[in-house]
């Protein structure tokens, strides 16, 4: 009698999302540690809006078990991406690769009406990717503002006309600096004193476009303390925006594009002042792992990522320091203090700026809503972690907040002026130029 041969099962294929691997899903073991750590949880208490909720939907969808209906895009959606349940998962489910995964996929699915194609395609496509065609449309906003078209279509009731999203979108335009602060920075800034580094330094998208004397005073702070700074002109978008909004092609390109540009730099290390920029470019080694062209590149690129924070920090701030005379209050941003893991460095530098006091901030390292473009495409549950955010804010009795994010700069200012409250909101770099006696 013929017994049956024994065989070796065959080995599932890797669990994917528009070619994306989403393994990282099997590691979560449901223990809920995240849940009182999550915004949308938090503000709507409902399981498919927490992390673990979103990945049994995410492992689901890559199963083939569901199918990407309505209801399960708008939880997806509402994610905001902070990734602060990556803070406290002790499984190390890699939530930030999975989401993002998630929205590669519902773009390929779901792209939307043909208007909501074309906004995508000006803004991703057009605008972040092509610095010249963003300095342009600058241009018109900048003089949108200052012409006083601006406040005749407020005073008018105008904007009411137009539709729900573009009336919410309206204020949450930053104010745009003058046409030179928003023009390129000298390609190198030389080292003040003893030279410590060469470091090329990120001048981004919308932040050259909309913060540029932040860049201004980055580049300062960086050559007082012995950083001679590149910045390279042929730097375009890093690709964060696109790889969270699930423009997955675009992302790549552009990694690519600024791995490029800063190998030519021939510096030592790249430095970011914009948290969402420097989380990704920090991921550039598994955006890239795919490549076997880029793979090696990408990963020694991403090792010498630092935040400005993080830089700075790794030496006591070179003298001397001027009193700054107030009193602040810090923001964590996700995406430097989830994404980075950089807590106690922000905090150590401004401990070192005489006359400077630093209180602190109820639920300081929660998201404010802002989250890239989650505040255009989610308002209501923007506004709704803004306001939390603002009340905690003024609670502090602080007459200014301290962070390191365009976004969020954004996002909290907006929130404290429809308060109608005087507290500014201010990079971490202002408050270290202002004490070297910057601009």
């Amino acid at each position: 009698m013929a017994h049956p041969v024994a065989t070796e099962p065959k080995p599932s294929a890797p669990l994917t999302l528009h070619g994306l691997s989403v393994e990282g899903v099997d590691r979560c073991v449901h223990c809920g540690l995240c849940l009182a750590y999550c915004p949308t949880f938090s503000e709507l208490g409902t399981e498919m809006d927490s992390p673990r909720g979103r990945i049994f939907l995410v492992k689901s969808l890559a199963e083939g078990r569901i199918q990407l209906t309505d209801s399960t895009a708008e939880h997806l959606d509402l994610c905001l991406g902070c990734r602060a349940c990556e803070t406290v998962c002790p499984s190390g489910v890699p939530y930030g690769q999975l989401i993002e995964a998630a929205r590669a996929e519902i773009e390929r699915q779901r792209p939307g009406p043909p208007l909501r194609r074309l906004f995508r395609w000006m803004n991703f496509s057009l605008l972040l990717a092509h610095p010249r065609m963003l300095r342009l449309a600058a241009a018109g906003l900048r003089v949108y503002q200052v012409s006083g078209l601006r406040t005749l279509l407020r005073a008018s009731g105008l904007l009411r006309l137009l539709p729900a999203s573009l009336r919410h979108w309206e204020p949450l335009l930053p104010e745009l600096p003058s046409a030179a602060d928003r023009a390129p920075l000298p390609e190198v800034t030389p080292a003040r004193g003893a030279r410590r580094a060469r470091v090329g330094l990120l001048t981004g998208c919308i932040q050259q476009v909309a913060f540029g004397p932040q860049n201004r005073a980055t580049a300062r702070v960086l050559a007082r303390n012995g950083a001679e700074v590149v910045a390279p002109r042929a730097q375009a978008c890093c690709g964060a925006l696109h790889a969270h909004a699930g423009e997955h092609a675009t992302a790549l390109d552009l990694a690519r594009r600024t791995i490029e540009a800063f190998e030519r730099a021939d510096v030592e290390a790249v430095i970011v002042n914009t948290s969402g920029c420097g989380a990704h470019m920090k991921a550039y080694g598994l955006l890239l792992a795919g490549d076997a062209t880029w793979r090696d590149r990408a990963a020694r690129f991403a090792s010498r990522v630092r935040d400005v924070s993080e830089f700075l920090a790794e030496q006591p701030l070179r003298g001397p320091l001027a009193p700054v005379e107030r009193t602040v209050t810090y923001h964590d941003p996700c995406h430097v203090v989830h994404g980075q893991k950089i807590r106690t460095q922000p905090r150590a530098l401004l401990a070192q700026v005489p006359g400077l006091r630093v209180v602190e901030l109820k639920e300081a390292d929660w998201c404010c809503g802002s989250a890239g473009t989650y505040n255009l495409t989610q308002p209501e549950m923007a506004t709704r972690l803004q306001e939390r955010k603002i009340a905690h804010v003024q609670a502090t009795g602080a007459d200014a907040v301290v962070t390191a994010n365009p976004g969020c700069i954004i996002q909290i200012a907006q929130g404290l002026a429809a308060k109608g409250s005087p507290v500014q909101v201010l990079h971490i770099v202002e408050i270290l130029d202002q004490a070297y006696g910057g601009d």
